[in-house]
């Protein structure tokens, strides 16, 4: 045994690096466990209650997904068969096939938004330095897997390096095509590199990731942080994945061995379910899926008392505009153009918008649409946009502000957008306007591109109607000025509540501040409405409060004619307007607004 020779005591710096090893040691052991052969631990039957963020339901195998680095690879690189250089280029074959087909039907089932997604993987898989490193090792004696993670290491620790976000971001491609390459070698269990049929737990993902994981064909996520508002709901909402926000220390010990069933309708987490459990939401389904069919009617929308309602669809991506076609929806009354930039590596062109936008339009069968300007910043970031890093991006450089100080990006929206619109009806609507001037300064732009349109000589919609996103608080004073120049208003419930309230809506801690039902929140809605009533212009709510029916007998009583819902909530909201006379909401929304304290307001709601 070895003995110490005289005292040697740690010093400042020793204790920091002693300190700096245990952690990355500890990072490393937690994140090699999954790599390692072992027995699944299956977990005790159990509930966990989260929160509803995209409807649905999902039973099946759970699939943990961690930030696994590449050290961690390393660390459990112990492979006991030796394997081939052959077996190393099938590998390369097989994962560049399996990264074509998930592309493939990317592609076919988002077409807007699925493109290059797989890009830095196919790149990687490409690139002469990392095969021709890999072979140089296999012949030097290294096992093939061995090879390729030591390579890719290489990969890694240069992109970590990186200044650059964007860059350090590439990381996380690195480890999964690592993961991915090393299964197709040794044969690995597909659970490690395939997530169909499963539902992904994780603590963050991209809306990229999300995408990724629809085109794998995954049953459901359960998120460990995160609001229902984020872009990844969002865009799950979308593509019909069930989605379930949960911060449950309960989940920290969930393996891939155990089932789970997310009840994403209501927000319930089902750990290893009983028979009794599973049976009572199969046919719970059942039974939904069949009322879903039954719910194509042809009557639009109107109160109990025979008002029209103008009730349209939010559409975030291509797929979503076959509602209009399936339901009886008065238009698309918020299409979120930003969904083509976050899922890309690079800006689209002035011609990849277009032909987006056309599509949407002509697909739209002749409904108005309403674009939204480029809405980036705060949860949704660009990975590609160099930027300095902001402490504060919710209040940062974001929405129209990005916009105008980015020209030639809004120009070629603008462009797009305008081009798309001939022969069309469209609105054009600027996102998180604070003030007059910066209104007066986009629609000036918009004027800039007409103009530029017409020395260009092609066909565009030279008169759409122009409006503003109301989400910021800085509006409710001047809106009667707003409104006298708008051409309509939409309300952003979302934001809006977020900014009056000083509220992030994405961060679970604070949730129970975030109350739409807030007085404040209730009079500057109507502040809205009556100036928008009073100058004749359109107004229209298309933040979540309009898929609340808890809300809507509420907007109805204050002069909203007009909501915009996504497209999961549509029949929701539907019967919730059918169900209620326009008499009552009067009354309801003069009560509501007649009360000063949140606990008032929150007994009336609850007679709804």
């Amino acid at each position: 045994m070895f003995k110490r020779k005289g005292k040697n005591f740690f010093a400042g710096g020793d204790e920091i690096a002693a300190m700096a090893m245990a952690s990355r040691l500890a990072g490393i052991t937690e994140n090699a466990g999954p790599l390692f052969q072992r027995k699944h631990v299956k977990l005790k039957s159990r509930m966990i209650k989260g929160k509803a963020a995209a409807e649905g339901f999902a039973y099946a195998k759970a699939h943990r997904i961690d930030r696994v680095s590449i050290d961690a690879f390393l660390a459990a690189s112990q492979f006991e068969k030796k394997y081939s250089m052959a077996d190393f280029d099938g590998a390369i074959e097989k994962t560049e096939k399996q990264l074509i087909d998930m592309q493939k039907k990317a592609e076919a089932c988002v077409s807007d938004a699925g493109s290059l997604i797989f890009n830095a993987h196919v790149l990687m898989l490409k690139d002469r330095g990392f095969i021709s490193g890999v072979r140089k090792l296999i012949d030097g004696g290294e096992n093939p897997p061995s090879a390729v993670i030591r390579v890719a290491k290489t990969y890694s620790d240069i992109f970590a390096a990186s200044q650059n976000q964007s860059i350090r971001d590439k990381v996380q491609d690195v480890a999964d095509l690592t993961k991915r390459i090393v299964a197709n070698i040794t044969g690995m269990e597909e659970d490690a590199v395939v997530v169909k049929n499963r539902v992904i737990v994780a603590s963050e993902l991209y809306p990229s990731d999300i995408l990724k994981f629809f085109a794998q064909g995954i049953a459901g996520v359960v998120l460990t942080s995160g609001g229902v508002t984020s872009h990844v709901a969002i865009l799950a909402r979308s593509l019909k994945i069930p989605l379930v926000i949960a911060d449950s220390p309960e989940l920290d010990g969930l393996e891939p061995g155990n089932f789970i069933l997310v009840d994403a309708d209501i927000g319930n987490i089902y750990v290893n379910p009983s028979e009794e459990v599973i049976k009572h939401f199969n046919e719970s389904n059942k039974a939904k899926a069949g009322i879903k069919k039954f719910s194509a009617r042809t009557q639009k929308a109107e109160t109990s008392d025979g008002h029209r309602i103008n009730l349209m669809i939010n559409v975030n991506l291509l797929r979503d505009i076959y509602t209009v076609k399936k339901l009886p929806c008065d238009g698309i009354g918020l299409y979120r153009t930003e969904f083509p930039f976050i899922l890309r590596d690079s800006f689209p062109t002035e011609e990849e918008q277009y032909l987006v936008y056309r599509k949407l339009l002509e697909e739209a069968g002749g409904h108005e649409v309403t674009f939204r300007t480029l809405d980036v910043g705060g949860d949704k970031v660009l990975a590609y946009y160099h930027t300095q890093k902001e402490e504060n991006p919710f209040l940062g450089m974001r929405s129209i502000r990005f916009s105008l100080g980015n020209r030639e990006i809004f120009k070629q929206q603008i462009n797009a957008i305008l081009r798309a619109g001939y022969d069309k009806k469209i609105r054009v609507m600027f996102p998180m306007v604070s003030s007059l001037d910066e209104y007066l300064e986009a629609k000036t732009v918009v004027g800039e591109c007409v103009s530029a349109m017409k020395k260009r000589g092609v066909p565009f919609n030279d008169n759409p109607k122009i409006g503003i996103m109301v989400e910021l608080p800085s509006l409710i004073a001047i809106i009667d000025s707003m409104a006298a120049v708008c051409d309509f208003f939409s309300i952003g419930t979302n934001d809006l509540i977020q900014y009056i309230l000083a509220v992030d809506r994405t961060n679970e801690k604070v949730a129970r501040y975030y109350l739409p039902h807030h007085p404040a929140v209730l009079r500057s809605i109507k502040a809205v409405a009556d100036a928008a009533i009073k100058h004749g212009i359109g107004v229209s709510v298309c933040g979540d409060m309009a898929n609340n029916p808890v809300y809507i007998p509420f907007l109805l009583g204050i002069g909203i004619r007009e909501m915009s819902v996504d497209p999961v909530y549509f029949i929701r909201s539907y019967d919730s307007i059918k169900k209620t006379s326009l008499g009552f909401a009067v009354k309801f929304a003069r009560d509501l607004l007649s009360c000063n304290d949140i606990r008032s307001i929150t007994k009336l709601l609850a007679k709804i």
